[in-house]
C-alpha cells in the first residue's frame, strides 16, 4: 500500500518521499532536504522510482535525484559513493560524458544526466 497525502507525501519500501512544491538547482535541493532532516530522493528500486515519479508526473516537471557522476565520465553513483544497483536511464542516456554531473527524472520515470544548475522539483526522502 502506498501512503499519499494531498500529493505532497508518498511512501515506498519504508522510505517517505515528500515535496513542498518548490523548485531549485541541485545544491539548493541538497540543502533544503538536509534542513528538513532528510536527503535528496535517490531511488534504489522500481518501487521507490515510482514513488518519485508520482510527484514528477503530478506536477508535470522534472526532479533531481540523489545521484552524481563518479570520477569516471558517464558512470554514476549515489551521493555517498556507493554503486548504483538499480538504474532507469532513458534511451541513449547518460550522454553527457563528464559535462552533465547530475541526474534528473523525466515525467515517465526515466533518468537523464543533466547539468546541476537547472531548477527542478525538490523531492526529499526520509
Amino acid at each position: 500500500a502506498v501512503l499519499r497525502l494531498e500529493k505532497m507525501i508518498t511512501e515506498s519500501g519504508g522510505k517517505i518521499f515528500a515535496i513542498s512544491g518548490e523548485r531549485a538547482d541541485f545544491n539548493t535541493t541538497l540543502q533544503k532536504c538536509k534542513e528538513a532532516g532528510g536527503s535528496i530522493a535517490a531511488p534504489r528500486n522500481p518501487g521507490e522510482n515510482d514513488a518519485i515519479r508520482y510527484f514528477v508526473k503530478t506536477f508535470n516537471t522534472y526532479a533531481y535525484l540523489g545521484l552524481k557522476e563518479s570520477l569516471i565520465p558517464g558512470k554514476f553513483q549515489f551521493l555517498d559513493g556507493t554503486k548504483l544497483s538499480y538504474t532507469n536511464w532513458h534511451l541513449n542516456e547518460p550522454s553527457g560524458k563528464g559535462e552533465e554531473g547530475c541526474v534528473e527524472m523525466y515525467t515517465d520515470g526515466t533518468w537523464n544526466d543533466k547539468r546541476c544548475n537547472q531548477n527542478r522539483l525538490i523531492v526529499c526522502q526520509f
